[in-house]
């Protein structure tokens, strides 16, 4: 049996890639397969175990190293040339386009599902103001090709033979968008890799890749105005200055910070703050690994890791008073660190690899026996 990995594109060591590498760890005999590929050495050897990756077209294209997305108009084309004829098994790890691949009756493809395009569905509107295409020429331009990815991407949710949801709340954005069940898998935590604690120091801490979604900027604007409290921000991205700007002198930014000095900040921290609205979330689970308490908006897979006063503490809205009021909740409460560390473990990198072989087996041998 010749096995395939289809993957959207490989150029960060992100949450996705680290379902990647999780998976390759169970399949050592695996093809890759992606629209591009700009790994880093050390990335590639972690995520891909130095294997290569067929890429597409878009991997040539003048810029396509530091914006592949201007390149969003040719996604489906180029997914479509990669050519999987020769694969009876294929995994598609899918947050945009990858499942989109072509496949027949004799072919088995199953996706893991980070989630429906984002810029299509869920964040539309979003997209279109940060990217300044709400208006004129090259905004219509943008919703048009908007609205043809939208109709492709619900034409090829039927290529999927079985999706798996890396959370209930994206099981149900698919049902919502395709129309499918889907199985939840949560993504693989490498909780064993986090040092516990209960000698938590009189400092909060949030990090993050700075971008509009992510809310790094509710975070600074709450802690501004709670200034007798020391927040610590790591991260780095398109919105570092701007966010900074707005910060009081109770909050120290670190900006990238090395794995070692993450797992430190997570460790000892009062709580680790969480504003967005995410599919799942890893650092929140990394956090509890530590025995360190969240304190998170709660919405999206957020809810399906952190329990309400036992783990953490929700904010209802993404508002500065909103967080100010559960911050200032969260310090009339007590946690017991030890339950925190031991509920992350249900989360680990060793459940994931498990659930995910047996689906895919079971499904395999069930395929294998159609007529």
């Amino acid at each position: 049996m010749k096995k395939a990995l289809v993957h959207d594109w490989y150029y960060v060591n992100g949450g996705a890639e680290k379902v990647i590498h999780s998976i390759n760890n169970i399949w050592s005999d695996l093809d890759q397969f992606a629209l591009i590929d700009f790994l880093s050495e050390k990335d590639r050897k972690y995520i891909l175990n130095n294997k290569k990756v067929s890429t597409s077209f878009i991997q040539n294209l003048p810029t396509a190293r530091k914006n592949h997305r201007k390149f969003l108009q040719l996604f489906p084309y180029a997914v479509e040339q990669l050519d999987l004829r020769p694969y009876e098994l294929i995994i598609s790890s899918s947050a945009s386009i990858a499942k989109g691949i072509l496949t027949n009756q004799n072919q088995l493809h199953i996706c893991y599902c980070h989630s429906p395009m984002r810029y299509a569905w869920d964040f539309y509107h979003e997209y279109l103001e940060e990217a300044n295409l709400t208006t004129g020429i090259k905004g219509m331009y943008a919703k048009y090709v908007l609205n043809k990815i939208r109709i492709w991407d619900v034409i090829n949710s039927n290529r999927v033979d079985h999706f798996i949801a890396n959370s209930k709340y994206i099981a149900g954005r698919i049902k919502k968008v395709y129309n499918r069940e889907a199985t939840v898998i949560y993504p693989p935590v490498d909780v064993k890799e986090f040092e516990f604690s209960d000698q938590k120091q009189e400092y909060y801490f949030t990090a993050s890749r700075m971008v509009s979604y992510k809310r790094i900027d509710l975070i600074v604007k709450s802690f501004s105005k709670l200034k007798t409290k020391k927040l610590i921000v790591a991260g780095d991205g398109p919105d570092f200055e701007k966010i900074r700007k707005i910060a009081g002198d109770n909050i120290e930014f670190v900006g990238f910070t090395s794995l070692k000095k993450l797992k430190n900040y997570l460790k000892y921290a009062k709580a680790f703050i969480f504003a967005a609205e995410e599919d799942f979330g890893i650092i929140p689970v990394e956090a509890q690994a530590c025995g360190t308490p969240v304190i998170g908006y709660g919405k999206g897979g957020l809810k399906e890791t952190v329990i309400e006063k036992v783990t953490g503490i929700f904010f209802n809205d993404q508002s500065v008073d909103s967080l100010i009021n559960a911050v200032e909740e969260f310090e009339k409460l007590s946690f017991d660190y030890a339950t925190i560390r031991k509920h992350s473990l249900k989360f680990s990198k060793e459940r994931f690899e498990k659930e995910i072989k047996q689906f895919v087996e079971d499904k395999y041998q069930k395929f294998k026996k159609q007529p």
